[in-house]
């Protein structure tokens, strides 16, 4: 596409973004709650695997071809490229140890993106805006959508099953920056932007404060679902 200029953080675009975010949630709630339990609801959740699928495959293939490749940002790596393909997953067969994961990744560390979203993207309408855009708000809504909507409520297993899995993507990825140079996850160093990353210390060690962070907060969005209610006081 041509020349759209530069994102603005909190400019029209970011807003019309983000206010689209919230009422695509809005309505998938809805939607999910009136499915629930319903021969429908299978059907609604497969559709939307299939979305994801359909939006987000070109828009990554068009990253891998010849005179876009560019292996800082093209190589599906970042911890946003296995949300989608997980998000896909767990619609379409509601597996519980898939669904944990949207919970925490979906819900924590994409509205980060989404809120402070890198400063040197292009803005809309230009390929790069939509796939930032559909992507992490596919995963937003994924997230939403299983907890609020058709009710998968979060476990401490599940949360365990989700540090697990996003320790083992670091143990991969990190390695890989450091030999190829690249940056995904952000685990070499901090984005240009300004980050909650900032405020953890240089590297390394932020990322030893960010895996005890994520961990606290996660136990912290946990605890509310699984606390077991007081037994009624004897009369």
């Amino acid at each position: 596409m041509g020349d759209t200029g530069v994102f603005v953080p909190y400019g029209p675009t970011h807003w019309s973004a983000l206010t689209v975010g919230v009422l695509g949630a809005v309505v998938l709630v809805a939607v999910g709650r009136r499915l629930r339990g319903s021969p429908a609801e299978r059907t609604f959740c497969r559709a939307f695997a299939v979305t994801i699928l359909v939006l987000l495959v070109p828009l990554q293939l068009r990253l891998l071809t010849p005179g876009t490749f560019d292996v800082q940002i093209s190589l599906p790596l970042q911890l946003s490229d296995l949300s989608w393909i997980t998000a896909a997953y767990a619609l379409w067969t509601r597996r519980a140890w898939a669904c944990a994961p949207l919970y925490y990744w979906g819900l924590t560390l994409t509205p980060q993106a989404l809120l402070t979203p890198a400063t040197d993207a292009p803005d809309f309408p230009h390929v790069a805006f939509l796939h930032f855009w559909v992507l992490h708000l596919l995963v937003t809504w994924t997230a939403v959508y299983l907890t609020w909507g058709a009710g998968v409520r979060p476990t401490w297993r599940g949360m365990r099953v989700t540090l697990a899995i996003t320790v083992g993507w670091a143990a991969v990825v990190l390695p890989f920056n450091l030999l190829a140079g690249t940056n995904y996850g952000f685990l070499a160093r901090p984005p240009s932007n300004a980050s909650l990353l900032d405020l953890l210390g240089p590297w390394p060690w932020y990322l030893v404060v960010e895996l005890a962070l994520v961990a606290v907060g996660w136990s912290a969005i946990t605890w509310p679902w699984t606390r077991r209610q007081p037994a009624p006081a004897r009369p």
